[in-house]
């Protein structure tokens, strides 16, 4: 078979192959088989007709015609593997020549992974928060640890602020009860804003046996975005008493018989937290950096995979409903166009994102291990709220396995830019990331940035999905 490239821009290519007849014996015998068998000759068993006699029934040339079809992948592949070519996606082929008895020739455009020059990952330079755990935040971590142990009593005054009340509620939409809108006796923290649109500035300043009134727009159910008039009642106002901040406490909650000991091992805590936090910052400014600065042609059809990805998720979740659609752009405060503007816009930045780092995992010869994969499984199932067997299950009945496999190793890539990057902090002193662990930098560069490789219109993820395409095998 012989083959060849011609380069119709930076991310397309043509290949031209010309495969010897002699190489189709494999799929015409294969054709002659599958017609035989879904025909009745008479004389003959189903499958056993001579090629002659088939010939002779359905054409030389519908014989041709299948096992052409059935060549020309099988034919491609090996053109892609014997050109080097890094193909994206489904080919257009066209069938240029077919000589029965002498050759089969034909053409096969592909969009290919583009060249990417990778930076000197060590002069990429970003700035983070500084890392400051003060009195107050120690002392907030501390009360959030005294609530747990905290009970409740009723008191005799008005709702606010952190009270939990019990409550009665009733919907009603153009003078109807809404059903399902009705609870009673409900216990809802005040301020809380987790229920119900306007509740928390209804109920404030009310006290037991009050009743109080407010228009909310429906959020969810078959009224879902009507406009309805809610009726709440105050049963009981209650509010939390915390444990004392004692030694006591701290035997009581924690392995510390000082409270002060309690304090430390917070202030430690919070410590490690924040500077997770500047490892979380780095990552997004680092990979900011890179989108912003590394130019190479993006191919259209990686972003197109991308842009119908990312909306049929937002349709999807919308359950294919035009009218809800509409809602959601309204919520946005968006049109049509700008909506279809910012998808692909976050396409494109998120398509380019996976090739750079796709490009610094090749630089660097990074790999991805058994272990390392278990470990990314057991994460994402973690996310999806799914035992670890089950989640990898579904990975792989669903063909998604090499995906992933992308993602990890893009995660590697990316914890690789994040290690050799210079961070300093607001202050300009240096932030030293490697006093993470390589597993801590890993799992950071795993979380992965709203800016560019996370849908930031339903925040759904998107595990699995390799958006740029791989390169054909």
């Amino acid at each position: 078979m012989k083959s060849t490239v011609e380069t119709l821009s930076p991310t397309r290519v043509r290949l031209a192959v010309e495969v010897p007849f002699d190489e189709l014996k494999p799929s015409l015998d294969a054709a002659y088989k599958k017609i035989g068998a879904s025909i009745r000759i008479p004389g003959f068993r189903p499958g056993k007709a001579p090629s002659r006699i088939i010939d002779q029934r359905v054409g030389r040339g519908a014989v041709l015609e299948e096992a052409v079809n059935d060549a020309l992948p099988k034919a491609y592949s090996e053109a892609v593997r014997d050109t080097g070519v890094r193909a994206l996606g489904n080919p257009d082929i066209e069938v240029t020549n077919l000589d029965d008895g002498t050759s089969l020739s034909f053409t096969a455009e592909v969009d290919v992974r583009p060249e990417i020059t990778v930076p000197d990952l060590s002069s990429i330079a970003v700035s983070v928060d500084d890392v400051e755990v003060s009195d107050a935040d120690v002392e907030e971590q501390l009360d959030e640890l005294r609530s747990r142990f905290g009970t409740l009593k009723n008191v005799e005054r008005p709702v606010a602020a952190g009270d939990y009340v019990s409550i009665d509620l009733k919907a009603e939409v153009d003078g109807e009860v809404v059903e399902g809108g009705s609870a009673t006796g409900l216990s809802y923290l005040v301020g809380s804003a987790d229920l119900i649109d306007g509740l928390d500035d209804a109920i404030t300043g009310k006290s037991a046996g009050d009743i109080a009134a407010f228009a909310t727009t429906l959020q969810q159910g078959e009224h879902s975005g009507s406009e309805a008039t809610i009726t709440v009642t105050v049963n009981s106002v209650k509010e939390q008493e915390l444990p004392p901040a004692d030694d006591e406490f701290a035997q009581l909650a924690s392995e510390f018989d000082a409270i002060d000991d309690l304090r430390s091992d917070l202030r430690e805590r919070l410590g490690r937290a924040k500077a997770l936090g500047q490892g979380s910052q780095a990552r997004d400014k680092v990979l900011e950096v890179l989108i912003d600065t590394v130019e190479f042609p993006v191919p259209e059809s990686a972003i197109k995979n991308e842009v119908d990805f990312r909306e049929h998720d937002v349709v999807h979740a919308l359950d294919h409903d035009d009218a809800r659609f509409e809602q959601y752009l309204e919520q946005l405060g968006k049109t049509r166009e700008e909506f279809q503007s910012e998808l692909r816009e976050n396409a494109t930045r998120s398509v380019k994102a996976q090739f750079i780092l796709d490009a610094i995992a090749d630089s660097e010869q990074l790999s991805v291990s058994e272990v390392e994969l278990t470990e990314f499984l057991v994460r994402q199932a973690a996310r999806y709220g799914m035992p670890p067997q089950e989640f990898a299950n579904q990975i792989v009945q669903a063909g998604n396995l090499p995906a992933l496999m992308s993602d990890v190793r893009r995660n590697k890539a990316l914890a690789t830019a994040l290690g050799a990057a210079a961070v300093t902090d607001v202050s300009g002193n240096p932030v030293d990331l490697s006093a993470l662990t390589p597993q801590q930098l890993t799992e950071i560069a795993d979380a992965e940035s709203d800016l560019a490789l996370e849908d930031d219109h339903d925040g759904h993820d998107h595990a699995g999905h390799d958006h740029a395409g791989h390169d054909h095998a």
